[in-house]
Parts: C-alpha cells; structure tokens; sequence
C-alpha cells in the first residue's frame, strides 16, 4: 500500500488540471471548499459529500483512563471530536481497488 499523503497542494494541482483554472485559482478553490466545511463542522452541523462520506462533530463524555507506564488513573476530559463515515460507494472502491491489487 502507498503511504503518499495527498496535500492542499495536491488538490489544487488536480483541480488544476481537470477543470483548466489558473493554479492561484485553483488553490483559492480547494481553501474555500476546505474553509467551508471546516466552518460547517464548528458551528455543529453535519457535512455530507455524496459518493465520498459524512462529517460529523461528535461530543464524548468524561471518563477515567490509565497512564499505561505506571497504571495511574487519570481524568480524560469531555471533548468533542471529529468522525467520518465513508459512503458506501467510497467502500466498495476501496474494496475493489484492494482485490485487484492482490491484498
């Protein structure tokens, strides 16, 4: 398997490409699309790209954890975090893409 991370500036490189804008423009695309659903997920709402996956800000409770070292218990404090779901779509290519690969 790749470990190639795709980057901002990867997608404006592709965007670039396919759709034939300037690569300023491009770029000032990817930061806007990426800027909004940023700005979706603080305000608590919920992002869905079709074909790709959801979004969603998911609040945890409380709890208590252990430092694994020395077994200390320690207080894991409420926090929100972030959680994506791949569509079903998104699966069966990556399931596929896995199967023609040999893995």
């Amino acid at each position: 398997m790749s470990q190639k991370t795709v980057t901002r500036a990867d997608l404006a490189e592709a965007v670039y490409e396919a759709v034939g804008l300037s690569r300023t423009e491009s770029a000032d695309l990817v930061e806007n699309v990426l800027g909004h659903i940023a700005e979706a997920l603080v305000k608590g709402e919920n992002v869905k790209l079709s074909s790709f996956g959801s979004f969603h800000v998911r609040s945890k409770t409380e709890r208590v954890g252990r430092n694994p070292k020395t077994g200390e218990e320690v207080p894991i404090l409420p926090r929100q975090v972030l959680v994506f779901k791949p569509s079903n779509v998104l699966k069966a290519k990556i399931n596929k893409s896995m199967v023609k690969a040999g893995k």
